[in-house]
């Protein structure tokens, strides 16, 4: 009888504990949504991911910002804004992209394990979600207002569509993006630059009398303090684009020797050097719209379809409108696959911790769409500046406490060495940078509010970038680091010789290979278990963060692919 019981499960062996659903199954259209982006998923060259990257900031909120705040605040105190904002976006950048690039991780990864924990980091996929469904909404508004003096569309018909268009795409995933952007930017380019050489030939003079530029709003064209606070503030609502951007900076190939260099520029280029290229988009979409002033009007000339049109016209006639729409459209389908693509992400990563479960990133494209639609359809352009504001108090305080736990906190060895983001091994929630954050982000929003007075209110986003900064390496300091791990990490730790990274362990849930950075020791199923499978468990309780004195669970030996699995 037993051998038959034997032969028979050898034959038909019992199902895994766990499967996916279809649609969550396909890394085609996840790409590791949830997960560490394994090196046999990373395909593509450091200039291709960099390229890709770069080309998901094609947007013109850019251009509506630039022109918002200069209107605003005048010229000087403007421009001070915008490139005071890029500086301080350039430099939190720079140790968030190198972080995502090296260990193959999304940003809702990386803030787990850069101070704010396995709980701690679900407040900041909120905040990320939010970003991107604002930004849908923005971007979505340009690209109906382009299709309404294109055509005629009526504005909330053109919502709809712009929100339905990008679905197919985003269904796809990476790879059908990664061709999107590299298809439509031979047309982006020339929609760029083409204005700009129009008016140096046509209105050699503007530049000057844009230097002189006092606003619309009575600011004159001096420099104001109070004006610089408030326009750096709209300017820095930008600073969670980095999470766009590493996105696909997870899918970096392994840095070499062979590749080092390019592997460095292209990091740089694409995290935190989309500012340099986002500042100059600022300061010229504010530059069109002085030219067109006053031929539009003020609330016309803050739209980037009426500027970008007035410039085409000395050369391009009666084409000019319907160039400026395509450029429009372009330019807002490669901005916007990105938001919904970013935005399922983080609801995923959201609701796979808060119900323990995965019913596929593409499930969220949907939730992600909605409430930017709804945003559009209320008309949140209208209110582009205070909404932007208000934003940026929180995503500035995220943003700064997890690039103080990476500079400082990691360099004065209160942080572990490594990214650590597998629930097995994380706590709940880590004080230093979640800490950090909801202080900062509390004590800006009231001073935003004009509870602290008129100068704390126009520099409520530095209090917050001040705070986080100076808060998360204290309380990491005073708590000694304690909240980071919960115990060593005996898998892939950094005190662990590791011969291969591309080993795998099968995971003992769902019964699938997973590179050794997506495994963890689970005493619960005696052998190894991936961190997704880790994070959807709700029966376990925890028992191998608050009793893990038996030490590791002793596993098998990875499983080693051989040159031509690799290739």
């Amino acid at each position: 009888m037993t051998d038959t019981v034997t032969r028979t499960e050898e034959v038909n062996p019992p199902p895994p504990k766990r499967s996916y659903a279809k649609l969550a199954a396909d890394e085609s259209r996840e790409d590791y949504s949830l997960r560490y982006a394994p090196h046999s998923f990373r395909r593509w060259s450091p200039s291709m991911v960099a390229g890709t990257a770069l080309g998901g900031i094609a947007y013109l909120a850019d251009f509506a910002i630039g022109a918002s705040i200069v209107f605003t605040y005048g010229f000087t105190s403007g421009a001070a804004s915008i490139l005071t904002a890029a500086t301080i976006i350039f430099i939190t950048g720079i140790p968030i992209a190198k972080a995502c690039a090296k260990y193959g991780l999304d940003m809702d990864l990386v803030t787990r394990g850069a101070g704010f924990g396995y709980f701690g980091s679900t407040l900041t996929s909120l905040i990320y979600a939010s970003f991107t469904f604002i930004f849908f909404a923005l971007e979505g508004s340009i690209m109906a207002q382009a299709m309404h003096q294109a055509v005629g569309l009526p504005v909330e018909i053109g919502y709809l569509v712009t929100t339905l268009i990008v679905i197919p795409i985003v269904f796809r995933g990476m790879g059908a993006l990664a061709k999107v952007q590299a298809w439509t930017q031979p047309i982006w380019i020339i929609g760029m630059i083409l204005p700009f050489i129009i008016l140096a030939f046509e209105a050699p003079d503007a530049w000057g009398a844009f230097g002189s530029f006092g606003g619309t709003e009575g600011a004159g064209s001096g420099f104001d303090w109070i004006g610089f606070g408030l326009g750096t503030g709209v300017a820095l609502s930008l600073i969670a684009q980095i999470g766009e951007q590493a996105d696909y900076l997870r899918f970096m190939p392994k840095k070499t020797e062979a590749n080092k260099r390019r592997w460095n520029l292209a990091v740089l280029a694409a995290g935190p050097g989309w500012v340099i290229i986002g500042a100059a988009k600022q300061l010229g979409g504010a530059f069109l719209a002085f030219v067109a002033l006053e031929a539009v009007g003020k609330t016309h000339a803050l739209e980037p379809i009426a500027p970008q049109l007035e410039a085409l016209k000395p050369w391009l006639g009666s084409v000019a409108l319907p160039a400026a729409a395509v450029f429009v459209i372009v330019s807002q389908i490669k901005i916007n696959v990105t938001n919904a693509y970013s935005g399922s992400l983080s609801w995923s990563n959201f609701f796979s911790r808060i119900t323990h479960k995965h019913p596929g990133r593409v499930w969220y494209i949907f939730l992600n769409l909605a409430i930017a639609l709804t945003l559009m359809e209320m008309n949140m352009f209208a209110a582009l500046n205070k909404l932007l504001g208000f934003y940026s108090n929180v995503g500035i305080a995220w943003i700064t406490a997890v690039a103080a736990d990476l500079v400082i906190n990691k360099r004065m060895g209160w942080s572990p060495k490594y990214i650590e983001f597998k629930r097995a091994y994380l706590y709940a929630v880590n004080p230093a940078g979640f800490g950090a954050m909801t202080i900062a982000s509390t004590v800006s929003i009231l001073a935003f509010f004009g509870l602290f007075g008129e100068y704390a209110e126009a520099f409520s986003t530095f209090i917050a970038a001040g705070l986080a900064l100076i808060l998360c390496p204290l309380i990491a300091w005073a708590t000694k680091g304690k909240y980071y791990l919960a115990r060593p990490n005996p898998v892939n730790g950094p005190d662990v010789v590791i011969e291969d990274e591309t080993a795998t362990h099968d995971c003992a849930v769902c019964e699938t290979a997973y590179e050794l950075p997506d495994i963890a020791d689970c005493p619960v199923q005696s052998g190894p278990i991936c961190s997704l499978c880790c994070s959807l468990d709700a029966d376990c309780g925890d028992v191998c963060r608050k009793a893990p004195a038996d030490g590791p669970v002793l596993m098998p030996l990875p499983t080693v692919r051989t040159t031509a699995e690799q290739v």
